[in-house]
């Protein structure tokens, strides 16, 4: 698997498929039983360490520690001064607005603001590559959507960041490509978009005002109307898929002289979709 530089990268998988394992490889907590991890060309050394952050779903923070000098310590670890971690702590405390946290400690906090101090422990030394394990669990919508921005940030400034994660919509919103894993063996890999378009199955959503659908279509008809509530809350809508032979072009040919065509939507496929029919094939097997 590569991952190039400066990319959004998602890792994802079932349960118990490599995620984790692969993580605590990189980051050096266990050794690989064969082949070996490459930073920017180099076999992976504990001199990596320092240009690696790395926030793991099972939180690390000391529960008595007071939330600020916790910080200042966890980035003295990485190499920085303590004039400097100081700094960038109450940089970063004043960004995410959380100023008077200083004296607190982890075990007064909500598990989302838990979140928040150990989002900056991992990124407080401006780490080249950061590993977020399932980063937003605990967070309320508005701070998922603060610390969001600020993954994107640091994106744009460089870092390369690997996501570990099953919530399949923050992978489409945030991932430029991904690997599926599944049983410690890559399955799917590639760019979202690219992956995407792949599975796209010729599925189209149809709204039209009035008329009779007819009874004859190029195409397999998959709902119509399901229920007089959906009618009533989306108007008349058809979803079909396309017959292999057959073009759009062809279908709204067919469709024109029956009703009057108010919408016309391709369906893709989404990333939550495709995981669970990729990893259903290998599961059969």
């Amino acid at each position: 698997m590569t991952i190039e530089k400066g990319q959004i990268f998602g890792l994802l998988g079932p349960n118990g498929a490599g995620k984790t394992s692969l993580i605590r490889i990189i980051n050096q907590i266990t050794a690989p039983d064969s082949g070996e991890v490459r930073i920017n060309g180099t076999k992976l050394q504990p001199s990596h360490i320092a240009q690696i952050g790395y926030m793991p779903e099972e939180r690390g923070l000391y529960k008595k520690m007071e939330i600020g000098e916790q910080i200042v310590y966890l980035a003295r670890l990485k190499g920085l001064s303590r004039a400097d971690a100081v700094s960038k702590t109450v940089g970063w405390f004043k960004k995410l607005e959380i100023e008077g946290w200083w004296h607190k400690k982890i075990e007064e906090l909500s598990k989302g603001m838990q979140q928040k101090a150990q989002f900056i422990a991992t990124i407080i030394h401006e780490p080249e590559l950061i590993i977020l394990d399932e980063p937003f669990t605990g967070f309320d919508p508005v701070n998922a959507e603060i610390i969001k921005n600020e993954i994107l940030n640091l994106h744009k400034q460089g870092a390369t960041i690997i996501f570990s994660t099953h919530r399949m919509e923050t992978v489409e919103e945030l991932c430029n490509s991904i690997a599926l894993l599944y049983k410690a063996n890559k399955i799917l890999d590639g760019e979202v978009t690219e992956i995407r378009n792949n599975h796209r199955t010729g599925t189209y959503l149809i709204s039209y005002s009035s008329g009779t659908v007819p009874a004859s279509l190029p195409c397999q008809i998959l709902a119509h109307n399901i229920t007089e509530a959906q009618q009533a809350l989306t108007g008349n809508q058809l979803k079909v898929k396309l017959n292999n032979s057959s073009t759009i072009n062809e279908l709204i040919a067919s469709l024109l002289p029956h009703i009057s065509l108010t919408g016309l939507q391709e369906v893709i496929p989404n990333m939550n979709d495709i995981f669970i029919e990729t990893v259903s094939k290998y599961e059969v097997k």
